[in-house]
């Protein structure tokens, strides 16, 4: 389950990681090796994580990739599922009640 509204990653580049140090968004971008720019749009939230991105963050601010992929996808998703009853979708099904699906999907990586 989604948690209600969560926070777009760079809101928690803002308060956990730049705000502690007291480090300005020009310097806390030579970390990572971004410009000002790029990290600016992230805090802002006008930009997103990419998976890039995300190990140049867990690199410089020593935490994981997958917690900054995790976040956008949470982050993402919720703001999609706002939307969902504008968007036309059709169900495509062959059984009539439930899932197609008899088990969840699992993937398996060889």
């Amino acid at each position: 389950m989604l948690m209600h509204n969560p926070p777009h990653p760079g809101e928690v580049i803002k308060e956990l990681c730049l705000e502690p140090l007291g480090v300005s968004v020009t310097e806390a971008a030579e970390a990572p090796g971004v410009s000002r720019k790029t990290l600016s749009s992230i805090i802002s939230g006008k930009s997103g994580i990419s998976p890039e991105m995300a190990v140049r963050l867990s690199i410089a601010f020593d935490t994981s990739s997958e917690s900054w992929l995790n976040q956008q996808t949470q982050y993402d998703l919720w703001q999609a599922e706002q939307h969902c009853k504008e968007l036309r979708v059709k169900r495509l099904s062959t059984h009539t009640s439930g899932s197609i699906f008899r088990t969840p999907l699992t993937f398996r990586i060889a």
